[in-house]
């Protein structure tokens, strides 16, 4: 492969800024895994961070790691935890979103410890009291089909070892009822803040069918698999920095034929850099990932409304304790 073009430059250049190396000719390496990738398209990770933009998950700490269950100790993942606000010791609005397999009384301890704010979803196998007796298992306490109850100031597991607030919901159309706990105060946005953890399934898509194949790679070490994803997880960064810089010269429709945006902005970036392999188009300067999004993407408009529509009540009831 030729290491002439521009998006090897670029990548090298983006690479060389905040990078310590030994040998210039590994970050070389590097990049040029990384356009292979972006321009073949083919090459699993159970516990990874990752940064929610625009609808989308952007990695940025990750472990592989050999487990035989969804439910993973807090051991296992504590130090990419604790790099975690390094990372982001700039921003002061930081949320944890996490789902029951990673929900246990020692990641909710350390995030007390921290200034960052939590929303997490429990088994409903949990025991939820008021500080004075173990109380009673969360199953027991759902509320109706189509009703949702907010608790103020709860107690959870057999010893009350924390303290929180709970959202109980049992929403339409959904098997499973939800027990979402916060540190923030409970309302029907707490609902919503948690759905953007599923931005997380879109992500496993990217990284294995949807886009990179990861799961034809074959490897089954670990070790390796950390390796690997580095790569993938840059090539996701890049491509979804370029789909952005793509949406705000108002150059989207060249790639995306949707009226409205109807795919994501890695998908636009990486049909972007494929034209500028194979097309000659121009290569745009990277951009920071973008906070808001100036257009939501939905592949059609009753997509839209099943969106919007997706949680809806009949009954709230909230409940405080005064401790």
């Amino acid at each position: 492969m030729s290491i002439c073009t521009p998006i090897y430059h670029q990548l090298l250049n983006l690479l060389r800024q905040h990078t310590t190396y030994k040998d210039l000719r590994h970050l070389q390496a590097l990049a040029l895994m990384i356009h292979a990738l972006i321009s073949s398209g083919t090459i699993n990770l159970n516990e990874w961070e990752a940064y929610v933009c625009s609808g989308r998950a952007i990695p940025f700490l990750w472990k592989a790691m050999e487990h035989n269950s969804s439910t993973v100790a807090f051991r296992e993942y504590k130090l990419i935890l604790r790099l975690a606000p390094k990372i982001l010791s700039e921003y002061d609005d930081v949320m944890v979103l996490a789902d029951r397999g990673f929900a246990n009384y020692q990641i909710l301890r350390w995030l007390q410890t921290t200034n960052w704010d939590y929303c997490l979803r429990l088994p409903i196998d949990v025991h939820m009291g008021n500080g004075k007796c173990k109380g009673k298992q969360l199953k027991t306490l759902l509320p109706p089909v189509g009703e949702a109850t907010f608790y103020h100031n709860v107690f959870l597991w057999l010893e009350n070892q924390c303290q929180c607030n709970l959202v109980l919901a049992n929403v339409r159309g959904i098997n499973d009822p939800w027990a979402i706990i916060t540190s923030e105060k409970p309302t029907l946005e707490t609902l919503w803040q948690y759905g953007l953890r599923f931005s997380m399934e879109e992500l496993f898509l990217d990284s294995k069918s949807g886009a990179f194949q990861l799961e034809q790679s074959k490897i089954r070490n670990s070790k390796s698999l950390d390796r690997l994803y580095l790569v993938v997880a840059l090539a996701i960064l890049f491509s979804t920095s370029q789909g952005m810089a793509v949406q705000i010269k108002g150059l989207r429709t060249q790639v995306d034929p949707h009226y409205s945006r109807g795919i994501s902005y890695f998908k636009i970036g990486l049909r972007w850099l494929t034209g500028v392999i194979h097309k000659g188009r121009n290569l745009f300067p990277p951009m920071p990932l973008l906070s808001k999004d100036p257009e939501p993407c939905f592949a059609s408009k009753k997509a839209k409304e099943d969106y919007y529509d997706a949680i809806w009540f009949s009954r709230i009831k909230e409940i405080k304790y005064y401790i």
